[in-house]
């Protein structure tokens, strides 16, 4: 869904104890999350009631953003990196790194003075190949096979503007091919799109019901319906793929800084990343895995050298780009 109508909070049945701080965390994780990430912080910090504010990646930015001069949240947790360097740039984030981050991989750490975000787990642009639908064709091994002439309106990807797993791909063509070549490579992959859909995932679920033949889409999503026993194969072309991380961070100016500070600091420990391997098979914590069935191997070394403050800085731009060349088959959106 879109648009500030389609937020919600989400909060525990009945009234909040008296000795309970309610924190207002705006996020992009999944439904099914929520509910585990709560009884989660809660048991680490008791004196925390979370209440959240859910939505797309692209919703939540938007917001965020709108709410820059009266913020309303406490705290973002589970949104994409991206954009809470937009939210650092423009100085929307309180200065604070978490107890143990120094223990975590050092992509999921910010890289600046002061600190002010902290990485969580890391998603993949992925290719869903619908071996029964092919009608003979070889799975792709590459991006540019994707250009291949058979292919021809059966490729559904996700609409960067809706979707950070749409952006996350359109980013890292650009950065990995380079911007014209990258350009040149989209135009040539919109004529062989179906359409460009608002979520991440819908892509993969398309081509793992045979509706289409391709959809580029989350590695994880690719993993899952592999297992449910879809004809497809999840691919990482040998080129390397572009990836996003979910991030968290403290809102500058909260009035319960002390208790977001606490919350900060489970993000970082081990027993929180085992709970972020239940989602994502690449979390920050070394030596925390739980890689699912039918997951790609070689995902971590198939990331490209990606430049999360390039995303950042450069989302409007490209965006407007994008839409500017694409945006005639994006899917209505519900």
């Amino acid at each position: 869904m879109a648009g500030a109508a389609a937020i919600f909070a989400l909060t525990a049945p009945g009234a909040a104890f008296a000795d309970k701080t309610k924190v207002t965390i705006y996020t992009a994780l999944e439904n099914d999350q929520l509910g585990p990430f709560k009884q989660s912080i809660e048991a680490a910090v008791p004196e925390a009631e979370v209440a959240w504010v859910r939505d797309s990646t692209g919703v939540i930015t938007a917001r965020f953003l709108a709410e820059k001069d009266n913020p309303r949240a406490d705290m973002v947790v589970g949104l994409a990196a991206s954009s809470l360097l937009m939210f650092e740039k423009a100085g929307l984030l309180e200065a604070y790194k978490p107890a143990g981050a120094d223990q975590l991989k050092e992509i999921f750490r910010d890289s600046k003075e002061p600190y002010a975000w902290t990485g969580m787990d890391a998603f993949l642009g992925a290719i869903c190949f619908n071996t029964a639908e092919a009608g003979g064709a070889a799975a792709p091994a590459s991006w540019k096979d994707l250009l291949k002439p058979e292919f021809k309106g059966k490729i559904v990807m996700p609409h960067p503007a809706s979707s950070g797993t749409g952006y996350l791909m359109v980013a890292g063509w650009l950065q990995s091919m380079g911007e014209e070549e990258g350009w040149t490579f989209m135009d040539g992959l919109h004529d062989n799109i179906a359409a460009y859909l608002h979520s991440g995932s819908a892509p993969c679920v398309q081509a793992a019901r045979g509706e289409r033949v391709i959809g580029l889409a989350l590695d994880m999503r690719g993993a899952a319906e592999k297992t449910k026993g879809a004809p497809i194969e999840v691919i990482l072309p040998k080129e390397g793929v572009g990836w996003e991380m979910e991030a968290s961070s403290i809102v500058k100016g909260t009035k319960n800084l002390d208790v977001a500070k606490k919350i900060a600091d489970w993000v970082a420990t081990k027993e929180a990343n085992a709970l972020f391997s239940k989602t994502y098979a690449i979390v920050a914590y070394p030596g925390v895995s739980n890689i699912p069935a039918n997951y790609p191997a070689g995902a971590e070394q198939a990331m490209i050298k990606n430049d999360l403050s390039w995303m950042a800085d450069n989302r409007e731009r490209v965006l407007a780009e994008w839409s500017k060349r694409y945006e005639s088959k994006a899917a209505p959106k519900k």
